[in-house]
């Protein structure tokens, strides 16, 4: 399909429970493409890409599954979008060939320049501009590999065909080490060229076998890009409690959800003995004690701040079944009723 036909879908929706989510008070979407599509639709740059599900691109064929998305963009006039606050459903290799470009990832601020590589994994927050893109030529590959938590083991797609040696390997980098950029070679340069190459001219799967060849060479690229620089592994980045701790870090952004705690478990993707485990270590609470006091902490600041909303909207907004319900909680835990603190705060602010 050429560029001046484009397919386009709806955002896509994250599998996981939890959106939005918040980063440093910060609200982000996941997967939002809806900015880029835009952008192309008023003709401010050139897009290129094959994706599935609701990525924006041409259709993917059965013959990648497990590639979500690959493609480029090129912008060589100023631009007005940018990509916020998102994850993706899979690891992100990210390749800027020309311009410079505003990224960042979790706490991380930086600006891309030519030859810069990033790479994200799919509980990594990252954001693309500050808030506008800048001008360049920008390269992504989405492969999919069936987890969304640090500590779940990852599956690559079965045409990948690095030896199980040469996979264990760049597994065990990609998770044990979470450095954010990287400086490519010229191969890895040619390489991001010739994938765009691919996708340019496919019709319909006829550059599947090329696309696979390349997606494999460039991870045979990257390894060798890893293994040139002495990388330091942390095992503790794929430990079952970081994934509780990201998990409870996006429940305090999320507490009107109707959670149980067999939800909060299937979430953070441990089981639910593992998830209580590492839930009262982590907090000295059970995770369903710990979500009643997060949603009192909130309500408290609501009471305050919100003063025009009644005892009911308050309960409801942090995700108390009834207002009754929460008037007897909260009064069990600060000694007075809702009505009383909202009046004895007020007074003295």
């Amino acid at each position: 399909m050429h560029n001046n036909s484009v397919q386009f879908f709806s955002v896509k929706i994250n599998i996981q429970k939890i959106t939005p989510f918040e980063a440093d008070d910060i609200v982000y979407h996941a997967d939002t493409c809806l900015p880029l599509v835009d952008a192309v639709n008023r003709k401010k740059l050139k897009f290129k890409a094959l994706a599935r599900y609701t990525y924006p691109g041409d259709r993917l064929t059965e013959d990648t599954i497990g590639l979500n998305s690959v493609g480029y963009w090129d912008a060589n006039e100023p631009q007005d979008w940018g990509l916020d606050w998102h994850r993706n459903e899979g690891i992100e290799i990210h390749f800027l060939e020309s311009g410079s470009m505003p990224y960042l990832q979790e706490n991380k601020e930086m600006k891309l320049f030519p030859n810069c590589l990033t790479i994200t994994r799919p509980w990594e927050v990252h954001k693309v501009g500050n808030p506008f893109i800048g001008m360049g030529k920008f390269y992504w590959v989405i492969l999919d590999l069936n987890v969304r938590r640090p500590h779940q083991n990852w599956v690559w797609p079965d045409w990948i065909m690095l030896s199980p040696k040469d996979i264990q390997r760049l597994t065990t980098i990609l998770r044990q080490n979470e450095k954010v950029l990287w400086k490519a070679d010229k191969r890895i340069r040619d390489c991001f060229q010739r994938i765009g190459k691919a996708v340019d001219t496919d019709e319909n799967g006829s550059n599947s076998s090329r696309i696979r060849l390349l997606i494999n060479y460039l991870l045979i690229l990257l390894l060798d890009l890893f293994n040139s620089e002495e990388v330091e592994l942390n095992e503790q980045l794929t430990d079952s409690s970081r994934s509780v701790k990201l998990f409870l870090k996006e429940l305090e952004k999320n507490l009107s959800e109707a959670w149980t705690i067999e939800e909060m478990a299937k979430s953070a993707g441990v089981g639910l003995t593992r998830f209580t485990h590492h839930c009262k270590r982590l907090t000295n609470l059970t995770p369903m004690r710990y979500l009643t006091m997060k949603r009192l902490e909130l309500s408290k600041n609501i009471l305050i701040e919100k003063e025009r909303l009644s005892v009911a909207e308050v309960a409801f907004s942090c995700g108390f079944s009834t207002s009754q319900y929460f008037s007897t909680v909260f009064k069990k835990h600060e000694k007075c009723t809702p009505i009383e603190y909202r009046q004895e705060n007020m007074i003295t602010v």
